[in-house]
Formats: C-alpha cells, sequence, structure tokens
C-alpha cells in the first residue's frame, strides 16, 4: 500500500485512476478545483494544481505523484490560457514532488505530441502503425504543452528527482461518452486526424497503476490506446484512403488500432480489456 497524489482527480480521467489505485489496495488524496464525484472514497484538496505552495505542502509524506490536471485540448480557451495552465501545473508537480521527495511521477501526456490531430499543417505519419519511433511533431498549444511536459518530466529525472512515466493517450471515452461524442465524428473526414484512435477510461486507469507499481528506472514514455479503432471499417483500408502509400510496419487486420501500444505492453503489462463494440447502443433518435 503507497500513499498516491492524484492532480485533476475530480476530471474523466482522473476520476477512473484515483478510484482504480484505491481498487488496487493504495492510499488515495486528490486535488482539484472541482468537488470529487459523490461516494469518491478518497481524501479530496479543494485547490489549483498551479499553485506549487498548496501542491508543495499536499504532497509532503506521498509516495508518488500522478499528474492528471490540464486544459484537456486547444479549443474553446485561448491559447495563452492553455500554455499558461498546464505549464504552471506541470512546474507545480514536478517541483512539489522534488521538494516533497517523491520517487515515482506519472505523468498524463497525449499522443497529440506527434501532431494529430489539432494540427494546422497536415502531418502524414511516416509509417504506421505509430509508435515511439514517430518524430515528434506538435504543432497546436496543447500539444506543446503536453510535449514541454514530457521534457519537464525529462529534466527531473535527469536530476535524480524521480523515476517517471509519461502516457500518451488518444480520445478517452467511456461506455456513457462514446456514441454521443464519436458517432459524429466518424462521419467527417476530420476523423483521420484522431488515427481513428481511442482509449476506455478504465484501460488507462488500469496503465496507470501499473506505471506506479512497476519497478522501473529513468523515463519511460509509452502509448496507450484501445486495441481497435472507433471505426467500423477496416483499419487498412481507411489508412490507405487517408494516407496513401504510407508504409505498414505490421498487418493492420480488421479494425485494428493505428497506434502501437507494444512499449506499454512490454514495461506495464498494458493489454486494453475495453471495446466500444461492448458499449450499450446509443439510444435511437427520433
Amino acid at each position: 500500500m503507497r500513499h498516491i497524489l492524484v492532480t485533476g482527480s475530480s476530471g474523466l480521467l482522473g476520476r477512473h485512476v484515483a478510484a482504480a489505485l484505491l481498487d488496487a489496495g493504495h492510499v488515495v488524496t486528490g486535488l482539484d478545483m472541482m468537488a470529487p464525484p459523490p461516494g469518491s472514497g478518497w481524501t479530496h484538496v479543494t485547490a489549483d494544481a498551479g499553485d506549487l505552495g498548496v501542491l508543495a505542502e499536499v504532497a509532503v509524506g506521498k509516495d508518488a505523484l500522478v499528474h492528471i490536471a490540464a486544459i484537456p485540448r486547444p479549443t474553446g480557451r485561448a491559447a495563452a490560457d492553455v500554455f499558461r495552465v498546464n505549464m504552471s501545473a506541470m512546474y507545480a508537480a514536478t517541483e512539489a514532488a522534488r521538494i516533497a521527495g517523491i520517487t515515482r511521477f506519472v505523468y498524463a501526456s497525449s499522443f497529440s505530441v506527434l501532431g494529430y490531430p489539432f494540427f494546422e499543417k497536415p502531418v502524414v505519419p511516416p509509417y504506421l502503425p505509430v509508435d515511439e519511433g514517430h518524430p515528434v511533431g506538435a504543432q497546436d498549444i496543447y500539444a506543446i504543452s503536453k510535449w514541454l511536459g514530457e521534457e519537464m518530466v525529462d529534466a527531473s529525472v535527469r536530476r535524480g528527482v524521480f523515476s517517471a512515466v509519461s502516457l500518451r493517450m488518444p480520445w478517452i471515452q467511456t461506455p456513457e461518452s462514446f456514441h454521443a461524442q464519436i458517432g459524429p465524428r466518424r462521419a467527417q473526414a476530420e476523423a483521420a486526424r484522431d488515427l481513428w484512435a481511442y482509449l476506455d477510461a478504465r484501460d488507462a486507469a488500469s496503465a496507470f497503476v501499473s506505471a506506479l507499481e512497476q519497478p522501473l528506472e529513468g523515463h519511460l514514455r509509452a502509448f496507450l490506446s484501445a486495441a481497435d479503432s472507433y471505426m467500423d471499417q477496416p483499419s487498412a483500408g481507411l489508412a490507405e484512403a487517408a494516407y496513401p502509400g504510407v508504409a505498414h510496419h505490421r498487418p493492420l487486420v480488421g479494425c485494428a488500432s493505428l497506434i502501437d501500444t507494444g512499449v506499454a505492453r512490454d514495461a506495464l503489462g498494458f493489454v486494453p480489456r475495453y471495446s466500444w463494440r461492448d458499449y450499450p447502443l446509443a439510444p435511437a433518435t427520433i
């Protein structure tokens, strides 16, 4: 049993991570500006994750820090706000971990560090499925903040502050959100920007638990994804239509994901268990 501090614990991803950590037998303190979900079961601190003074105080006595708090996309907010909020919280999290002597840091990064899906100048993958060898290609301010966050984590690891895992995730979904959010997206050519990728929040949470429990050293950067795409057409055909001529490093069988999660599988034991194909059907529209 370890005591884990989770920033952003009231958000979609954060609440699933905090709950999974509790289920795994850990003690959890959540920090968020929003109230925790009803019956959450963890200690909650209402605070801004960018407030270093508060975060450093709360981090004292914790064994690990999971940093999830962030503005989750570049849309709907001024770019300056996205950068200021995300980077101030990133600095506060890494510095609070250093001050408190925390030895494991897990960061909620994003597959957007590759440039998808918010690019302005089109990004063409050098090969499919994408993996950790894909060049970083962040363009929008959200992706830039996530990439700089990984670099801040890397700097702390180089200084010997902690060992760390940065989990690069696509669009987080639940059975309740999937049809409303993904349904309209499927019909748009813009869906290719996502590489048709998604991740069930429960699978994401499981990966965070493993990232805290595995005896890792250094800084692991790993992609997560559901095993399948969010489309019902074969992935090879989708890829050829959107990205003609791009080489396939391995066969895209059926509706396989276009994100390779082999690093997460090998290092963390990550095997996605949930698929949208098992979600309840969307309610009929009149």
